[in-house]
């Protein structure tokens, strides 16, 4: 679904908070978003600003199915139906997200959030990024940027994603467009992470059509219907990056990364300019949840995988937990094992079966204490390559993070009733019948 008959849609089912009162972008509008849970929001009146803000749309997985026309316990089929079948998307010769032309570029202009104390500046955190690559093609993903300047701001490249491994063989300047105020399909596409050559505007388009219109001044194409595009360079120059808060909710430090210059901002009359949490839920799902396709693929391939939920209390980055149905006493460690392969930064995953509820962690935690046995359903694998944002994890300068990694079997094991492991069920009754 388009981003703006998504936002009215929520806005009539009662699902989406206006805030009226004038607000702050230098820490007032996050701390708010906070309070509220990150719904979905629409700031209306920001001091200085005559643009509106909104975040909160991928925070919740219910939101995000809607967004999708699935249920959260369908996200997974979608994902997985999508990056397996991309469409190739229809390219359009204008576009709502060229209505209105700033030649004479200023970041100033645009009400870029200071999120917390402490931050290295304003930064574009729902910024989604795309690429071409010379070899492979088309490339969209996230980059947070930090401003620099009225027409600059530094991007954080993680090495061996995409963008930087492109950049990294280019000799001259790569062209980048940075969209900000994009639909729910493009915003999960764009943190898939698909394989080189897969198109993710091809999954966005799968998911939901979604039309692009070439860029002005670059040799890219962007979603038609985005509120903001900004047309740059990714230049060889670098300049400080940071400090800003990641995944884990603690502070990433300042680092050197290249500097990205813009030539030209493109933007609808009444643009809209989208704004996402560092550390916090929006950022969280859309970091782990593209990752269960991923870890559901190896799983399959060993094991009757039913479901998997990166789930937050892991950062939704370092936990998952699998749901299979389990046809032999070897299905959970294979599953274990197929997991990791999925996803290499997992440090800890818990295979369950069909009767437990994979994002309820009581269920999941009643699953280990009344299924699971260290001596047999426990697997460890020692100093294995794993996530830099890890603190507790083995960390040496230059070269790669290692983490000890642990799996955990809670399935019902053979040989016991499996009358012992079923809960009971009370019934149900009509309240009103005894309620006044």
């Amino acid at each position: 679904m388009k981003l703006r008959p998504f936002l009215k849609k929520l806005e009539d089912e009662g699902k989406l908070v206006r805030v009226e009162r004038e607000v702050s972008t230098e820490y007032e509008i996050a701390n708010v978003l906070n309070t509220l849970g990150e719904r979905p929001t629409v700031f209306d009146n920001v001091k200085g600003y005559d643009m509106p803000v909104f975040g909160g749309i991928t925070a919740h997985r219910e939101t995000i199915a809607e967004g999708l026309g699935t249920t959260k316990e369908g996200i997974l089929e979608k994902l997985v139906g999508a990056l397996r079948d991309p469409v190739e998307p229809e390219v359009v010769k204008r576009g709502p997200c060229q209505e209105v032309v700033m030649e004479d570029v200023d970041l100033d202009a645009l009400p870029l959030l200071t999120h917390l104390p402490g931050d290295g500046g304003r930064y574009m955190s729902a910024s989604v990024c795309i690429i071409k690559d010379p070899e492979t093609g088309r490339n969209m993903a996230y980059h947070r940027m930090m401003q620099r300047g009225k027409d600059r701001c530094t991007a954080r490249l993680i090495p061996k994603r995409q963008t930087r491994t492109t950049y990294d063989r280019t000799e001259d300047e790569l062209e980048i467009a940075v969209c900000i105020g994009s639909s729910i399909p493009v915003l999960v596409a764009a943190s898939l992470g698909p394989p080189p050559g897969v198109d993710e505007l091809g999954i966005a388009n799968a998911l939901s059509p979604t039309r692009l219109v070439k860029c002005q001044t670059k040799d890219l194409e962007v979603p038609a219907e985005t509120e903001i595009v900004l047309e740059g360079r990714i230049t060889r120059d670098v300049d400080s990056e940071g400090p800003f808060v990641d995944l884990t909710e603690t502070r990433d430090f300042e680092r050197q990364e290249p500097v990205v210059v813009f030539d030209r901002i493109t933007h609808r009359k009444d643009a809209m300019y989208q704004c996402l949490l560092p550390g916090r839920l929006e950022h969280k799902t859309l970091m782990g949840m593209p990752k269960e396709p991923t870890i559901f693929d190896e799983v399959s391939k060993v094991a009757d995988c039913r479901n998997v939920y990166v789930n937050m209390g892991g950062g939704s980055w370092l936990h998952s937990v699998v749901q299979i149905a389990k046809r032999s006493e070897e299905d959970p460690r294979r599953a274990i094992e197929a997991a990791f392969r999925g996803h290499g930064s997992m440090k800890h995953v818990w295979i369950v079966e069909e009767d437990v509820d994979i994002y309820d962690p009581i269920a999941v935690e009643w699953a280990m204490a009344t299924r699971f046995q260290a001596s047999i359903g426990l697997v460890v694998r020692e100093k294995e390559s794993g996530s830099s944002l890890d603190p507790s994890a083995f960390h040496a300068e230059g070269k790669k993070t290692l983490t000890d990694k642990v799996g955990f079997d809670c399935t019902k094991r053979a040989g016991i009733s499996r009358d012992k492991f079923e809960k009971v069920r009370y019934g149900e009754v009509d309240i009103d019948d005894y309620v006044g």
